[in-house]
């Protein structure tokens, strides 16, 4: 997830000087993920969420509203990641027809039974009286 963090931008990066600690987030990185993830956050403190209660936590904690946006992302970052990974290991637990519990020999990816020709129902013989149903053509 760490990784994860730094390839999208929300890692944060030590900006640090002297005796002042401080963090910055990254301008490096998949910034269409970035921006994604800030508009997550964005909508998060829209509404009473769990990123909102967790927002207004970090403002408490002392920490500025860019601060808190950043740990928010940060944090929307893990979530992300963990789905992606929960996914792909649903993926792999997933047999061959896309669905888990599936085989080859299922009904579902199996071709159905071959038929040969003598199997195959025969048309039945035509009849030359009229149709009642139909009048005839004139």
């Amino acid at each position: 997830r760490d990784r994860f963090a730094s390839w999208n931008g929300t890692a944060p990066l030590d900006a640090s000087s002297g005796q002042q600690q401080r963090h910055r987030l990254s301008r490096a990185g998949n910034r269409r993920i970035n921006r994604t993830l800030h508009i997550m956050a964005a909508v998060q403190l829209r509404n009473a969420t769990p990123g909102r209660i967790y927002f207004d936590a970090k403002k408490a904690a002392g920490k500025t509203s860019m601060e808190a946006m950043r740990a928010l992302k940060r944090r929307l970052s893990n979530v992300v990641y963990r789905r992606m990974v929960h996914d792909q290991q649903t993926r792999q637990a997933a047999g061959p027809g896309g669905h888990s519990g599936t085989t080859r020999q299922s009904s579902v990816t199996d071709l159905p039974p071959d038929i040969g020709s003598s199997d195959k129902p025969l048309p039945g013989p035509t009849t030359t009286q009229p149709n009642p149903h139909f009048p005839a053509a004139s």
